[in-house]
């Protein structure tokens, strides 16, 4: 094999480590990247997880930060225990449970009512109400988890992660049904259990949506840990 050769060779496997590690999903974020605390991640909220396992009894390994296969296990034995579902990843409502959670519930001024509303009118448009309580819900437990923006805008005009946001829908006028879906996901209702994200699964085959844990389905939307 002539050096020529050799290094074209090397060029393409790294072009293919690259596009694969970069292909984003419908909402722009990268498809092997997990917001949620789960095996392999780092940081202070792994950390915080630990601790409080540790405090409980159910986790028995040193506060390292990093989640590997003792957290995972000391995880899913505390879902077992506090009947979530059994996934070993630490998800909104594992966080929740655990006091291990971000911001605080955006207030239900009329500027937040509305914001929320242009959202839930968008991506929502011609859901069942349920549905449409839903994704507002999707919107307050990312608003609650760390690892996402902690302000009601901040995660509606995340970049990348709305396609409504871009795609002109965001624009169109808002359903009343909307409105009052908005007031009832600002008042805590949540039908999902605590999703942080939602899609249509007839209109997309994202590998990384179809791959997270559905705790329910409402009308057209399946609703993820």
């Amino acid at each position: 094999m002539n050096s020529f050769f050799k290094i074209g060779l090397v060029f393409l496997i790294a072009a293919a480590f690259l596009i694969g590690v970069s292909r984003k999903t419908d909402f722009g974020r990268d498809e092997y990247t997990e917001v949620y605390s789960g095996y392999g991640s780092r940081g202070h909220e792994v950390g915080a997880v630990q601790q409080t396992l540790k405090e409980n009894g159910i986790f028995f390994g040193e506060v390292t930060s990093f989640y590997g296969t003792q957290t995972e296990a000391a995880v899913r034995r505390f879902q077992q225990q506090s009947g979530l579902p059994v996934t070993g990843i630490a998800d909104t409502a594992t966080l929740n449970l655990l006091g291990v959670s971000g911001a605080g519930v955006p207030d239900a001024s009329e500027r937040n009512v509305q914001l929320l509303a242009r959202i839930i009118s968008a991506e929502a448009r011609g859901e069942p109400y349920a549905g449409q309580v839903a994704v507002g819900a999707v919107i307050m437990n990312r608003i609650a988890h760390p690892s996402f923006p902690d302000t009601l805008a901040g995660v509606i005009y995340q970049s990348g992660e709305f396609s409504a946001v871009w795609n002109g829908q965001f624009e169109q006028p808002v359903s009343p049904a909307s409105v009052s879906a908005a007031r009832d996901a600002l008042a805590g209702i949540d039908p999902t259990g605590g999703a942080v994200y939602f899609f249509n699964p007839r209109k997309t085959n994202n590998a990384f949506l179809h791959a997270r844990p559905v705790l329910t389905t409402i009308g057209g939307h399946r609703f993820c840990a």
